[in-house]
C-alpha cells in the first residue's frame, strides 16, 4: 500500500460490455461455509472512449463501446460483472502470484472470483504481499510479546506481530451480520489438520485452530467470497492457513485434559463491518491510503488487554519450564528403572 507509480499512457484492449447498473452494497448474513452473491457498488459507466489499462505496454485496437477503468496514483478499478471479454483479458494480463495477490486484496480466493462485480487492481505489483499491508510494520507497544494475532472486522484482514514486528497480513472472511465473531481477547488453544464442524457435518475445516473453545470459533481455510459470510468462525486462504497453523501455539492442558494449564497466543477481534455499505477495500479508489492502520491506532486497540496478555504470558513461560523438568524427571526416572545387565 505504501508503493506506487504514474501511468505510462493509454493503453488499449478489446472489451465488447453489456450496460451496467450502479447498484448499492448488500451483505447477505449467511450460515458459515455457505456461499451467496452479493452486489456491490462502484461499476464505472460505460463511456465510448479507450480502456486505460495499467502494466501492460500493448495497444489493441477495440470496438465501441468500451468501459473506462478508473484509476488513482496506487490503484485501478477493473469492472467485471456481465463483461466476459474484459475478464478475458484480465485473466490474460495477470496470472500465478500476481492474480492471486490481486484476489487477496479483494477478499476473494479463485473460486470466487466471479463474484466481484469490481476488482481494486494495484497499479505496480509487488511479489512480496506485505508491501500492501494496510497494518503498521512496527508496534513499539507489543516488543514484549512473542506472537500476537489481530482480526480487523473494518477491512476483513488479519496480522500477525512477533515483538511487535508485522510478520505477515492477510484476506479473511469473519462472522456474517447474523453469526458476528465474538469481539474482545482469545487465546489459541488446540488445532486440528481437517475437523468437522459442530454446526454441520458437512462443513470440513481444514487448518483449523481454535480460539474459542466454548463457542468453538477458530481460523481455517474456507471459501473467501469478499464479505463477512462465516457463522463466527474466521475464514483464511488455505495457504495463510496453513501457514498460522504451524505459526500459533496450542494451550497446555493439565493431566487428564479436564484443565487449561497455560493458554496460547493472544488473538485480538475488534471493531465493526460497514454492513450494507460499500466494502471497505473498494474505497481505495478514492483514498489509497483509506483502509491503513496506524501504530497509535493499533496500540489503542491492544492497550486494554495488555496487562491480561502479559499475565497469561508469563504463566505460559513458567508452565513450559515446568513441563520441561518434568520430561526430564520422567526420564531419569525411566533410565533408572531400566534392568541392569552384567556380563
Amino acid at each position: 500500500m505504501k508503493k506506487s507509480f504514474k501511468l505510462a499512457g493509454l493503453v488499449m484492449i478489446s472489451a465488447i460490455v453489456l450496460q451496467c447498473k450502479k447498484q448499492n452494497e448488500t451483505v447477505s448474513s449467511t450460515p458459515d461455509h455457505t456461499d451467496t452473491t452479493s452486489t456491490v457498488v462502484d461499476d464505472p459507466k460505460q463511456e465510448k472512449d479507450s480502456v486505460e489499462v495499467p502494466k501492460k505496454d500493448t495497444i489493441v485496437k477495440v470496438e465501441r463501446p468500451t468501459v473506462s477503468i478508473k484509476s488513482n496514483s496506487d490503484y485501478s478499478a477493473w469492472p467485471m460483472k456481465g463483461n466476459d471479454s474484459l475478464r478475458k483479458v484480465f485473466l490474460n494480463t495477470y496470472k500465478g502470484e500476481e492474480l492471486h495477490n490481486i484476489l487477496a486484496l479483494n477478499r476473494l480466493d479463485r473460486k470466487n472470483m466471479g463474484q466481484a462485480d469490481t476488482l481494486i487492481v494495484p497499479n505496480k505489483l509487488e511479489s512480496n504481499f506485505l508491501a500492501y499491508s494496510p497494518f503498521p510494520e512496527y508496534v513499539e507497544a507489543m516488543t514484549s510479546i512473542p506472537k500476537i494475532a489481530f482480526f480487523s472486522y473494518p477491512i476483513q484482514a488479519y496480522a500477525l506481530y512477533e515483538n511487535g514486528k508485522l510478520v505477515k497480513w492477510g484476506p479473511t472472511s469473519m462472522g456474517s451480520k447474523a453469526h458476528q465473531t465474538t469481539r474482545g481477547l482469545h487465546f489459541t488453544n488446540w488445532k486440528g489438520k481437517e475437523v468437522i464442524s459442530t454446526v454441520s457435518d458437512e462443513w470440513k475445516l481444514k487448518w483449523n485452530f481454535n480460539i474459542a473453545n466454548q463457542e468453538g470459533i477458530g481460523w481455517h481455510q474456507y471459501s473467501m467470497p469478499g464479505y463477512p459470510a462465516s457463522h463466527s468462525c474466521l475464514r483464511l486462504l488455505e495457504e495463510d492457513a496453513k501457514w498460522m497453523y504451524d505459526w500459533g501455539d496450542q494451550w497446555v492442558l493439565n493431566k487428564g485434559g479436564a484443565t487449561v494449564r497455560a493458554k496460547g497466543n493472544p488473538v485480538i477481534v475488534y471493531g465493526d463491518y460497514p454492513w450494507g455499505q460499500r466494502r471497505p477495500w473498494k474505497k481505495l479508489m478514492d483514498d489509497p491510503k483509506a483502509n491503513d492502520i496506524s501504530e497509535e491506532q493499533l496500540t489503542e486497540i491492544v492497550t486494554p488487554f495488555l496487562a491480561e496478555i502479559k499475565k497469561q504470558q508469563d504463566n505460559r513461560v513458567k508452565v513450559l519450564d515446568e513441563v520441561k523438568k518434568e520430561k526430564e524427571q520422567a526420564k531419569q526416572q525411566q533410565d533408572t528403572a531400566k534392568p541392569k545387565t552384567t556380563i
